[in-house]
């Protein structure tokens, strides 16, 4: 392939969508297109030191801002998209988490009442090397720190619900959204069941790293350059957000109970392994029984989400997905340097501070 469609976005303040559905698109693009974007962090860049409380510097519910959506040409129900991972760059030298009163795994929560008192709002700055692709922690109340390495993923991508719906972009579904999975990171591609004409694909929500579950509820929480190559797929039907990497077929499921996004993942890569790997319904629940890993993304959202995945190797030598993966990591291996190294990001604000 040698001429590539490479659409530059980099949003202006009040660019980003705040919802999946019911909003306008940013651009029509083609399948093919490579998408060079800029995504804000979940705070919209207002998180930028230790002094900086959610609750003083975020409204609500504007969070979480999504660059797209994305019109592509020719999507219809019953089609599916591809988003392939080209690259994932911080585009801050610094990222940001917190605790924020009546929200993660370990307090109560508006939908988990009591009578506990919130947790106290408190704000952590990660300082990042880019250059060693390192994430430094350092403990508030004492003088530990670490450099961990960094995995940057995307918490949010998806596309317009079904049935009319709009959904917050806080919110995991069917559509994707904010499933929050360490699996979203370069050299993978995920799949979009389109729901409405043009699909209506944004992402956002970048992490720099975040470990599974994402317990406090926030991760840690980095503005981002990320090189994307959207693609179509005629006439596929995807339920429930799938991805495929180098080495797994990776099956998500989103909703409260935690006991129920568990089932839809597995439901789902069982209905995967019939589909296309050439099992029947029972060997396929007792295969995936025995050699499925299930990491948790999220159970802290609107809905939790599980993922349930499979080592290739161990599956029939198949194509899924009409070898869409494949070929889009060949096209991403020739795209251009411009087009895949880290770029810088827009002069909004907060863009370029640095915190001491």
């Amino acid at each position: 392939m040698n001429d590539f469609k490479i659409l530059t976005v980099r949003p202006e303040p009040d660019q980003y969508a705040w919802t999946f559905g019911g909003t306008p698109p940013l651009a029509r693009i083609t399948p093919g297109t490579v998408l060079d974007l800029f995504t804000e962090d979940c705070f919209a860049g207002n998180v930028r030191s230790e002094k900086d409380l959610v609750s003083e510097v975020c409204e609500f519910p504007f969070l979480n801002p999504q660059t797209g959506p994305f019109h592509v040409e020719g999507a219809e129900p019953g089609d599916t998209v591809a988003v392939h991972f080209v690259s994932i760059e911080p585009a801050r030298d610094w990222a940001a988490s917190t605790t924020v009163p009546l929200f993660g795994a370990l307090t109560s929560t508006h939908s988990t009442a009591s009578l506990q008192a919130p947790l106290p709002e408190a704000v952590w700055i990660w300082h990042l090397d880019r250059a060693r692709r390192t994430a430094q922690f350092s403990a508030r109340d004492s003088d530990f720190q670490i450099e961990l390495p960094m995995d940057p993923m995307h918490g949010t991508v998806g596309v317009a619900p079904a049935n009319l719906e709009v959904r917050s972009a806080l919110v995991p579904d069917a559509h994707g959204g904010n499933m929050d999975t360490p699996e979203m990171r370069a050299g993978v591609t995920c799949y979009l069941g389109v729901n409405v004409d043009g699909a209506l694909l944004s992402l956002g929500d970048g992490h720099a790293r975040q470990g599974e579950g994402e317990t406090c509820g926030v991760a840690v929480e980095c503005a981002m350059n990320t090189v994307v190559i959207v693609d179509l797929l005629k006439g596929v039907s995807t339920p429930w957000p799938r991805l495929e990497s180098d080495t797994h077929i990776i099956s998500t499921g989103s909703a409260r109970p935690l006991e129920d996004a568990f089932r839809i993942s597995q439901l789902d890569l069982v209905q995967w392994l019939v589909r296309d790997y050439g099992f029947s319904e029972l060997d396929a629940y007792q295969f995936a029984t025995q050699t499925v890993e299930s990491p948790l993304a999220n159970v802290c959202d609107t809905n939790y989400t599980c993922v349930a995945k499979i080592r290739k190797e161990w599956l029939p030598a198949r194509e899924t997905h009409r070898g869409l993966h494949a070929r889009l990591r060949q096209i991403s291996a020739a795209l251009p340097r411009s087009a895949s190294l880290p770029l810088s990001a827009p002069r909004s604000r907060g863009s370029d501070h640095r915190p001491p």
